[in-house]
């Protein structure tokens, strides 16, 4: 079986009941994992909330008790919601930018030759996590070198080696991110911070924990998940060299590519809502104050939805993925990260010649009745120039 492979724990139950179960710290939590019931829901902002009284609780695993911020606009609800969207989106759609391309695709050609030239790298923590933290710069338009920094922290923002949630590591982000909007208010520059505390919604400016609620979004929602993309592209293309081929004699497949890659590893496995009101999913009945996830995971391999949903079709015509979340809290960094992996996927076609797994440790998340490989721990791969 190939490294890259990543299965689908969810297909009996998907098939047979439409929903699984977890106990998330004494919280359990309903799984939904069809494609249809998961968007339905992601839809129904009304019955299933993200805002709600508890900071922290949509997200699986809970962040109720190492945080107290909520960040914005994912914790948010309409109306509301539409406010602080409507002020963010266009700073965080500046990807599409062709001098933002231009900087991206500097920092990704730098980090492609340095494999090329070590001839091996391990890819989680020198490559994907550099990558990630580099590129991150650029969405919050700051100096380049604070990236160092962040890589220092590791691959995860709120968990340890030996803790799933880590309260003292957590608080790392908040004061690195409370001494920047510091830094920001007294001396205002071009970067995020200063374009939030200099922004107001219906008439006031946004508080110094409204712009921090940005920020935490910012820095943990986008980490993660795009060391997980980043990480499981170079294992999928180093087991399959004739896909890297395939790309290279057919760039106009590119946009799908990165849609099927989005798709088949779905780097967030999940998210939480709370439900408003006593309701049923699935024939399944579910109470008010307790919670649901939308399992993306489980609805990007729906075999109602996607021909055959275990394999990686390049080309794949029609591909509703929901990988991004769906209706009205999609994913914020979306078209940061559709950048990431437009951009390494051109780089690697136009300097690699195959690559090679050479170790792998793979990352498991416990799912309680689910064990759902998201990535890896560790990746050590071979890389050959053109």
């Amino acid at each position: 079986m190939k490294k890259s492979n990543i299965d689908d724990p969810f297909k009996e139950a998907r098939e047979t009941k439409g929903f699984g179960t977890m106990n998330d710290q004494n919280d359990p939590v309903t799984m939904i994992l069809g494609h249809k019931d998961v968007r339905k829901c992601a839809h129904n902002w009304k019955t299933f909330q993200s805002g709600g009284d508890e900071i922290g609780r949509i997200v699986v695993p809970s962040e109720v008790h190492i945080r107290d911020t909520r960040q914005i606009p994912f914790e948010v609800d309409p109306p509301q919601h539409k406010s602080y969207r409507d002020l963010v989106e266009p700073w965080f759609k500046r990807p599409l930018e062709e001098e933002y391309q231009e900087k991206l695709t500097d920092i990704i050609s730098i980090i492609v030759d340095e494999a090329l030239t070590k001839g091996s790298m391990e890819v989680v923590s020198e490559f994907a996590l550099k990558l990630q933290s580099r590129a991150l710069t650029l969405l919050l338009n700051i100096p380049f070198e604070e990236s160092e920094l962040w890589i220092s922290w590791g691959t995860h923002v709120f968990r340890s080696e030996d803790t799933a949630l880590d309260g003292d590591k957590a608080n790392i982000l908040y004061d690195y991110i409370d001494a920047q909007i510091d830094k920001a208010i007294a001396n205002p520059g071009v970067d995020l911070y200063s374009k939030l505390l200099a922004s107001e919604i219906d008439g006031k400016s946004l508080t110094k924990e409204e712009v921090k609620g940005v920020l935490i979004l910012t820095f943990a929602g986008g980490r993660d998940t795009v060391i997980n993309a980043i990480t499981n592209t170079i294992a999928y293309f180093a087991d399959n060299p004739q896909a890297l081929q395939q790309l290279r004699d057919q760039p106009e497949h590119l946009n799908s590519a990165i849609e099927e890659l989005l798709r088949y590893y779905s780097p967030l496995t999940q998210m939480g809502r709370v439900v408003t009101e006593d309701t049923q999913v699935c024939e399944h009945a579910i109470k008010a104050q307790s919670r649901i996830s939308m399992c993306w995971a489980s609805a990007n391999r729906d075999e109602r939805v996607f021909e055959n949903p275990n394999e990686v079709v390049l080309d794949r015509k029609v591909n509703p993925h929901v990988a991004f979340g769906f209706g009205t809290h999609n994913c914020l960094g979306a078209t940061h990260a559709r950048q990431i992996l437009r951009i390494l996927l051109n780089t690697l076609t136009q300097k690699v010649g195959c690559m090679q797994i050479t170790d792998a440790k793979e990352n498991i998340e416990d799912l309680d009745e689910f064990n759902r490989k998201v990535g890896f721990d560790s990746l050590q791969v071979a890389f050959h120039k053109l």
